[in-house]
């Protein structure tokens, strides 16, 4: 009797063993279930990445991509994303593209290195120039320009009035506005260049030609603009006669 019930016992204490064994792997099963569940949900769910939406070539500042819109953003699944997919424009900011991107092709780290810091190549493309103006401390506001500003640019000439004895006439020109101003001096040189310095500007190809030419015929002036809201106006040529609101008189000899 005391036989049968060892044996029972033993019995029962296997068949408690194996039901928890049991109930332990359901539970496994349970949670290996919801994790593959939740993985296959995180790759087919999308995520916003950049991609290029005209030719980037090879060389162009990040800041440049940003700033012409050479980009677009679109949703793509997990599992199709390329390897360093960018997914934040401002990693682009500092950067210069180390080859080819192609319209459609997905913007990855790979694409784009970082570049010289400081370096005003990194902050020009297409028909943008950059040009050094030789400014004195009155005309181009030296001390008081910071590199970031954007500017107006004018222009101050003697024209010549004619034969028969006239008179240089004085005249003012805005030659371009809205500059961005990519380099500025701190400071007023010293010594017997004291009223010597010059402003790097970023402009077209045009606006840097015609500065040139102003700066070896005239005398340039620099016009700070706002930071926020300011306005492109109608650029005019100011002479005396527009200056004082009156027509000019025909002189005869």
């Amino acid at each position: 009797m005391q036989m049968v019930q060892k044996m029972l016992a033993t019995r029962g204490g296997t068949v408690a063993v194996g039901g928890f064994a049991a109930a332990f792997g359901a539970l496994l099963l349970l949670l290996y279930l919801a994790q593959y569940r939740n993985s296959v949900d995180e790759s087919g769910e999308p995520i916003t990445v950049l991609i290029a939406k005209s030719l980037i070539e090879k060389g162009t500042p990040g800041d440049i991509v940003g700033l012409k819109g050479l980009f677009q953003t679109t949703d793509a699944p997990r599992d199709q994303l390329q390897d360093g997919a960018i997914t934040d424009p401002s990693a682009l900011r500092g950067r210069l593209a180390t080859s080819d991107v192609y319209p459609g092709q997905q913007l990855t780290a790979g694409d784009f290195s970082a570049s010289a810091s400081g370096a005003l190549g990194a902050q020009i493309a297409g028909n943008q120039r950059a040009i050094a103006v030789p400014i004195d401390t009155a005309h181009g506001m030296v001390g008081q320009l910071r590199t970031g500003d954007r500017i107006d640019v004018l222009a101050g000439f003697n024209v010549a009035s004619g034969g028969g004895g006239f008179s240089a006439r004085p005249v003012v020109k805005v030659l371009t506005q809205n500059v961005l101003v990519l380099e500025a001096p701190k400071q007023a040189a010293t010594g017997v260049a004291s009223n010597a310095a010059q402003v790097v500007l970023r402009t077209t190809y045009r606006e840097a030609a015609e500065i040139a030419w102003a700066v070896d015929n005239g005398k340039i002036w620099v016009v700070l603009r706002p930071r926020a809201g300011a306005t492109v106006k109608r650029a005019q040529l100011i002479t005396p006669e527009a200056l004082l609101g009156v027509r000019p008189v025909a002189v005869r000899p």
